[in-house]
């Protein structure tokens, strides 16, 4: 009986020192990120991957650093390489996590980032596979402010690329802030961006 006392106590006490260097770890590459030292919290996140293979949140957000950061870029290898860099860890997060609508945002994003750099080529075959992503994970999650605020800035880009009124989207974007201020992230380390995005688009709207 002593001995199981001891075991069980040595066994917590790894646990323990597990999710101390687990969340030290993540609170690291949080502020790397926060201070635009975007590969080195990629790195970090990708680290943490590693060690947590049982986990989605690194290689989501590893994934997330890679595609936030292409927007914008005009250099197709350097594109080419953040965004295949992204997909795998896509891929990666998808493999724990599977049919998670947090996940689905980001592929969607992914998908957007090449619609972005190049709407001729890109467009046709990418723009139905958002509009799909969006679509599924609003059924899984239809509460997901993230979910509803995504595709809700995707619709009004659409819209203005198409030449067409973004007016009635306002409200999805609307409705996503609603969901904002009633959203509780599992952790603190599960999603809980887009809230002041989404404000700002709104903010156009009435402009």
């Amino acid at each position: 009986m002593k001995h199981l006392i001891i075991l069980s106590t040595l066994l917590f006490s790894v646990y323990l020192n597990a999710q101390t260097n687990y969340e030290k770890g993540m609170q690291k590459a949080f502020g790397l990120w926060q201070t635009n030292e975007t590969v080195e919290a990629s790195n970090l996140f990708e680290r943490i991957a590693g060690a947590e293979s049982d986990n989605w949140l690194p290689p989501y957000y590893a994934a997330q650093i890679n595609i936030t950061s292409s927007f914008g870029e005009r250099d197709k290898e350097k594109l080419t390489q953040k965004l295949n860099k992204a997909q795998d860890l896509i891929n990666d997060a998808t493999a724990i996590s599977k049919d998670n609508p947090e996940i689905m945002v980001l592929q969607a994003l992914l998908h957007t980032a090449w619609v972005a750099f190049d709407g001729a080529t890109y467009g046709m075959t990418l723009s139905p596979k958002v509009v799909e992503l969006y679509t599924k994970a609003a059924q899984i999650d239809p509460n997901n402010p993230r979910v509803a605020y995504c595709k809700a800035e995707w619709d009004m880009g659409s819209a203005k690329y198409f030449g067409q009124d973004t007016a009635p989207f306002c409200k999805d974007m609307e409705r996503s802030i609603e969901l904002f201020a009633n959203f509780k992230p599992e952790t603190p380390f599960h999603p809980n961006w887009g809230k002041e995005r989404a404000e700002q688009v709104l903010e156009s709207c009435t402009k």
